[in-house]
C-alpha cells in the first residue's frame, strides 16, 4: 500500500514531520516504513528553503525502493534550465530570463550551478516517470490526460521517463505534439480566456488563460472552470465556456495528482479523484504539506487525508 505525497517544494523539516505522522522513521539514513511505500506527485524543488535537503531525502528513498516518484513541472523546468540548446548555441531549452531564473536561483546556490552535485540532480530528475499507474490507483503531477500519455509513450522508456535527451529537446519545442503532451501532463490544461480579458493571479503575474479544472466537463463559465482558490477568482471573466473539451475522468482507478495548489481542509474532489497540493509552496509555509494514506479502496476516505 501506498501513502501518495504532495508537492513539497523545498520543505524538508515539512516533510520530516509528515513522514512521522505517517509512521516513517529515518533507518541508516533512509526514512522508511515497516510496511507501506511512499509515492511523491513531483515538486520537490523551488521556493523552499531546504530544496537540497528535500532532493536527497526523496532520492533516497526511491533509490532504496521506499519510495516511488513522478515529475514535476519544477524538476522539469530544472533540467530544461541547464540542457543546452543545440539549435541556440550558448542558449538553453528554458531561457534564462529573470523571471526564470529567479524562480529557480535558490535551488541553484543550494546545489552550486554547474557542479557535480547539481548534475547528479539532474540526472536523477531525468528518471522520472511522467505518470504511475499501478493496481487501483493512477497518479501524475498535474492532469491524468489519456490522449497526451498516448502521444507521450513513444517518447517514453520502460520506466515512463523521458527516454534520452532528443526526447527531452522535442517536450521543450512548442511545435511538437510531444511538448503539448508533457506540458499537459505536468501544468494541467489551460483554457484561453476570450481576446482583450486577463486576470492577475496570487503571485501578481498577468494570465491570458485560466489553469482549468480538467476533470470538470460541466462548468459553465470561465469563472467556473478556472482553478483559483483566492481573491483573483472573482476577476476571471464570467463569461460562457465551452468545457466538453476539458478530457474529464472515467473513474477507473483513484487519481491522485498535485500542482492545483488548494487550500482549506484536504478532502476529495470527487469520489475517485484527489489533489494533494495544499499550499505548501511558501515561504514561510502558510498552508498544508498533505498525503493520502490508501489501503487498497476504490473511493477515497476523507478520514485517509493526512497533513502537517
Amino acid at each position: 500500500m501506498y501513502d501518495i505525497i504532495g508537492d513539497t517544494h523545498g520543505h524538508a523539516r515539512r516533510l520530516q514531520a509528515l513522514l512521522t505522522k505517517l509512521g516513517y522513521s529515518p533507518q541508516a539514513g533512509v526514512w522508511r516504513h515497516p510496511q507501506r511505500k511512499a509515492l511523491f506527485l513531483g515538486d520537490f524543488v523551488d521556493r523552499g528553503p531546504e530544496q537540497l535537503e528535500t532532493v536527497q531525502m526523496i532520492k533516497a528513498m526511491v533509490e532504496t525502493h521506499a519510495a516511488l516518484a513522478l515529475l514535476g513541472n519544477h524538476e522539469f523546468n530544472a533540467v530544461a534550465f541547464a540542457m543546452e540548446d543545440p539549435t541556440n548555441p550558448g542558449g538553453f531549452l528554458r531561457t534564462h530570463t529573470l523571471k526564470n531564473r529567479n524562480q529557480h536561483q535558490q535551488f541553484l546556490d543550494q546545489v552550486g550551478e554547474n557542479s557535480a552535485l547539481h548534475h547528479e540532480l539532474l540526472d536523477w530528475f531525468k528518471t522520472l516517470p511522467l505518470a504511475i499507474e499501478l493496481d487501483g490507483l493512477r497518479a501524475v503531477h498535474a492532469c491524468w490526460h489519456p490522449a497526451c500519455l498516448q502521444v507521450a509513450k513513444p517518447w517514453l522508456n520502460d520506466q515512463g521517463a523521458l527516454r534520452d535527451d532528443t526526447a527531452w529537446i522535442l517536450a521543450n519545442r512548442k511545435s511538437s505534439v510531444l511538448f503539448t503532451a508533457v506540458e499537459t501532463l505536468l501544468k494541467g490544461v489551460q483554457a484561453p480566456l476570450p481576446h482583450g480579458m486577463f486576470f492577475v493571479d496570487k503571485e501578481g503575474v498577468r494570465r491570458t488563460a485560466v489553469r482549468a479544472r480538467w476533470w470538470d466537463r460541466s462548468a459553465r463559465t470561465y469563472a467556473e472552470l478556472g482553478h483559483l482558490t483566492e481573491d483573483p477568482r472573482h476577476v476571471i471573466p464570467s463569461v460562457p465556456v465551452d468545457a466538453s473539451g476539458m478530457p474529464g475522468y472515467d473513474n477507473a482507478k483513484l487519481v491522485f495528482f498535485g500542482h492545483y495548489w488548494l487550500d482549506g481542509t484536504p478532502r476529495p474532489i470527487e469520489p475517485q479523484i484527489a489533489c494533494l497540493d495544499y499550499s505548501e509552496t511558501r515561504t514561510p509555509p502558510v498552508g498544508k504539506m498533505c498525503a493520502y494514506r490508501w489501503l487498497g479502496e476504490t473511493e477515497l476516505d476523507p478520514a485517509h487525508f493526512v497533513w502537517v
